[in-house]
């Protein structure tokens, strides 16, 4: 799985992944324009939309109403150092019985971005390999790398 990130113009950025492009902006009081979720927001959209996908996975294996659930996440930041300190799912599901409530948590527990959260993968940050450019950096011939 990859998603390309470019930059687009000013303080936008955009990803792409197969047939699909999503621009993230700053918010115009960050000297943004504001045409699209900020990278926060947009993690929290995966992360809540990764939730609801299990959620109705959940509802429709027991063949329970799916439109009977909404979801909110949010996000605190901490300060020292900069980062999320705290991500909450709030399930709202008000005409669905405790026990399918209940469900639907477990559900949301098993959700791929959640679980990537509270056990995180390694993160690697890397250069790509630079491709040599015009006649010199070509090599005589016979010569070894």
């Amino acid at each position: 799985m990859e998603v390309r990130i470019r930059h687009g113009k000013d303080n936008q950025s955009e990803a792409f992944a197969r047939f699909h492009r999503v621009v993230c902006d700053k918010p115009f009081d960050e000297g943004g324009s504001d045409n699209g979720m900020t990278p926060l927001e947009l993690m929290l959209s995966a992360l809540g939309c990764c939730a609801m996908h299990q959620a109705v996975e959940y509802l429709r294996a027991g063949n329970l109403a799916q439109g009977e659930i909404e979801l909110s996440v949010s996000a605190k930041e901490g300060l020292s150092p900069a980062r999320l300190a705290e991500i909450g799912i709030e399930v709202n599901a008000p005409r669905l019985g405790m026990r399918a409530r209940k469900g639907i948590i477990k559900a949301i527990e098993e959700c791929l971005l959640r679980r990537a959260l509270t056990d995180p993968p390694r993160l690697k940050v890397h250069l790509a390999a630079i491709a040599p450019e015009g006649p010199s950096a070509k090599r005589p011939l016979g010569l070894a790398p």
